[in-house]
């Protein structure tokens, strides 16, 4: 079993706490589709050539418009927006809530909706795994929380803390916003960036330096294994364009942080393209 050192909890490495901006940017794999070409009736050589050609383009044509309409429409069907930025109050995590990323990203992002709250309610507020942290007795991690269910650890850097996950925080989203929150998890990006077209910004799960994550790690929840990325954290999404998403960071400080889109969208994917808002 692999098993997590207690130190790399000590230090400031956990979950929304890790910055480290001299990392080589890391590229994307791009995937290429496979074009089906149509079946020909053959008449003569020179027609039957022709209309192959002729159809092969066509398909493409249907194909590359298809595409473009898929990604360009926004939840409610108007066009998406080329950029968007919106303009949402930037609210610092520290030095209450050390690990408390999550809650903050979420406090800009019900404020934004016109919700009166505040990360330390927010942070009272958001489900925790009640699961103790459990050490060998060399220190290394044997046992912890699930973030799946709740806040694993101590939001407050009092204790060791880690993250939370999507499922906890759309529950809480609905608390503030009854049937409003939208899970937008697992979700094609063009279908994150559409619903901050539409002026909706996004709490998104990336890293600290927005690269890809470089500290796997794990440990058992009861029989489940939890494998998972020390250097996890959440900011809210606020703005694109053609190249650029806009940023902002609880944890920097940073409004409208600008950061590559291929960049982002490679560490967005790495943390299981967990995105929650509302609508």
């Amino acid at each position: 079993m692999k098993r997590l050192s207690i130190l790399a909890l000590i230090l400031p490495m956990l979950g929304c706490s890790q910055i480290n901006d001299d990392k080589k940017t890391s590229t994307m794999q791009i995937r290429n589709s496979t074009q089906s070409n149509f079946e020909l009736t053959k008449e003569t050589e020179v027609n039957s050539k022709q209309k192959k050609t002729s159809n092969t383009e066509l398909n493409a044509q249907i194909i590359k418009t298809a595409n473009k309409y898929k990604s360009s429409k926004t939840e409610n069907g108007q066009k998406r927006k080329d950029s968007a930025l919106l303009d949402v109050v930037l609210i610092k995590q520290n030095p209450e809530l050390k690990y408390g990323c999550e809650v903050t990203s979420l406090t800009m992002m019900l404020k934004y909706a016109g919700v009166k709250t505040n990360k330390i309610e927010l942070y009272q507020m958001i489900k925790k795994d009640p699961d103790p942290l459990i050490k060998s007795a060399k220190g290394d991690i044997l046992r912890w929380g699930n973030p799946a269910d709740g806040f694993v650890g101590d939001m407050t850097g009092k204790r060791p803390g880690y993250a939370v996950y999507d499922k906890p925080m759309i529950d809480l989203i609905n608390k503030k916003l009854p049937g409003r929150a939208v899970n937008l998890t697992n979700q094609p990006f063009d279908r994150v960036l559409a619903h901050v077209s539409a002026g909706y910004p996004v709490v998104i799960w990336t890293t600290g330096d927005y690269r890809l994550p470089d500290r796997p790690e794990g440990w058992y929840h009861g029989k489940h294994y939890i494998k998972t990325p020390l250097d996890l954290h959440v900011v809210l999404l606020v703005g694109y364009d053609a190249n650029y998403v806009y940023l902002n960071d609880p944890l920097s400080g940073r409004k409208q942080v600008r950061v590559g889109k291929k960049r982002f969208i490679s560490s967005w994917e790495a943390l299981k393209r967990r995105a929650v808002s509302y609508k």
